[in-house]
């Protein structure tokens, strides 16, 4: 029988009138579902069997934006980070800047390091290091850790100039841009002590006081007094002059002290000069 009338409305259908399995992606054509035809949170993972997507499904141009995330955070060194746009992931890099002193060579001796963003934990001190010019690495006996801008360390190093390094407990780690810490002999005395000699009054005097070092050694008198018309050449650590103003024999004391090319000074030495103006007085003989 043919039907006459108005033509019946048709039923949409619903996901509960379609059977698992009865679709199949086989027998939809391509394009066929567009984004507009599916209800917003319609597929969820939980619909989509595992292994179902793959990279060939995904274009290359297809990106994951904000809107499209549900909105949560991740967490990166203790710092929560939206999710969408760009992601920056800092480093807090601790620097080095001063060594507080130099070191004499091959004994073991403690130094404060200054810089910033120096780290510790309960349990961790920064690992800290000395950087020779080979790039040899030794690292610091002891370590204490006093602020984000205070480490005390203790190094036994060879003769050099040494940068340093600091790594904190989180792995981040900065060293020296040039060498900091020196080890380095201080001037140690070749002339002894005592008498540099007698001299006439009104002479010509010219004596040498020596002290090495591992770099070049100026001289300094720095307690007593010289013979009148008598200096010290700072660069030679010769003592020289025309004796004058003295008007008996006289025996000068003074002091002098060397300092190398690294400003570490020596011990201060105590050396004397006579002037003599010859025997005075007489004898008589019977």
């Amino acid at each position: 029988m043919a039907y006459v009338g108005a033509t019946p409305a048709r039923k949409a259908l619903t996901s509960s009138d379609i059977s698992d399995g009865i679709i199949t992606a086989g027998k939809i054509a391509t394009n066929a579902v567009e984004e507009a035809k599916v209800n917003a949170d319609a597929i969820t993972s939980a619909k989509i069997a595992a292994g179902a997507i793959v990279d060939s499904d995904v274009n290359a141009s297809a990106a994951i934006g904000n809107t499209k995330l549900a909105n949560s955070s991740i967490t990166i060194n203790g710092s929560a980070v939206s999710l969408g746009g760009s992601v920056t992931i800092g480093e807090t890099k601790p620097t080095v800047t001063a060594v507080s002193a130099i070191i004499p060579p091959n004994i073991a001796t403690s130094v404060t390091i200054t810089g910033t963003n120096f780290a510790s934990d309960s349990t961790h001190v920064p690992i800290v290091e000395a950087v020779s010019s080979t790039n040899a690495y030794t690292s610091a006996s002891v370590v204490s850790w006093a602020s984000a801008t205070s480490i005390s360390a203790t190094f036994n190093l060879p003769l050099g100039d040494y940068r340093i390094r600091v790594e904190n407990p989180d792995g981040n780690a900065g060293m020296s841009t040039n060498a900091i810490l020196q080890s380095s002999s201080s001037p140690t005395w070749t002339t002894a002590a005592g008498s540099l000699g007698t001299f006439g009054a009104a002479t010509a005097i010219s004596e040498t006081v020596v002290a090495t070092s591992d770099s070049a050694v100026t001289y300094a008198k720095t307690s007593g007094t010289f013979p009148g018309g008598v200096t010290l050449a700072t660069a030679t650590g010769i003592i020289s002059g025309t004796e004058s103003g003295s008007s008996a024999t006289t025996t000068y004391t003074f002091e002098i002290t060397p300092t190398d090319a690294e400003a570490q000074a020596g011990a201060a030495r105590e050396f004397t000069m006579t002037i003599s103006h010859g025997a005075t007085g007489g004898a008589q003989f019977n």
